[in-house]
């Protein structure tokens, strides 16, 4: 595969991703009750953060560098954000988001390392990296507790993703199902980690 011909389902989960993590970067600044400059800011670094550090890691240009859609999508999902009534927003709702696009962009991540001839085990690392990133900047610039330091089913739901799209493969899965079942097993992990509560056991000794 060219490193930018990816396939329709790929480049959907690549937009997807970038559209709801901007928006659960966004709701956080509603969250804190900040101006809309914070608002845009949030969504652009939520939104880019984990595939700048891909792209760079994995030797590709830096994907929203050279096109105008990424920026728009961000910028986008702020301003919606900004205009919505706190009140139709669900309690939950960054929470969701967030489940949304971990999956779609763990999904995208391992996708375009593997196109880049990056190894598989370091394109599975390269997709977890893609999914958590811009989520844990976003806690720390915010001053929120990094999403690392709580056992809740999180970068797990990412690994699943990541490793699904990379695993599936070999088992003779063709490429798109492969990829739309890796984002939706993330996706349901990490949503029956928040509706029912799972997570990993913490160290006890």
């Amino acid at each position: 595969m060219h490193p930018e011909a990816f396939s329709l389902a790929l480049s959907f989960l690549d937009y997807l991703g970038i559209g709801v993590f901007a928006i659960s970067g966004a709701l956080l600044a509603a969250e804190k009750r900040q101006t809309l400059v914070t608002f845009i800011f949030f969504a652009v670094v939520t939104g880019v953060g984990g595939g700048t550090l891909r792209d760079l890691l994995i030797g590709a240009p830096v994907f929203w560098v050279y096109r105008n859609a990424t920026l728009m999508i961000c910028i986008g999902a702020a301003l919606i954000t900004w205009v919505v009534s706190r009140r139709m927003i669900a309690e939950r709702a960054l929470l969701w988001f967030d489940a949304v696009g971990l999956g779609a962009y763990a999904t995208y991540g391992a996708a375009k390392a593997l196109s880049f001839g990056v190894a598989p085990v370091p394109a599975f690392v390269m997709g977890v990296l893609t999914a958590c990133a811009g989520g844990i900047i976003r806690d720390v610039l915010a001053g929120e507790p990094s999403i690392l330091m709580r056992p809740e089913l999180y970068v797990t739901a990412a690994a699943l993703s990541s490793g699904l799209l990379v695993g599936l493969p070999y088992l003779g899965v063709p490429p798109d199902p492969a990829a739309l079942i890796a984002a939706a097993a993330g996706f349901a992990l990490r949503g029956l980690a928040i509706a029912r509560g799972w997570a990993l056991p913490t160290y006890s000794n």
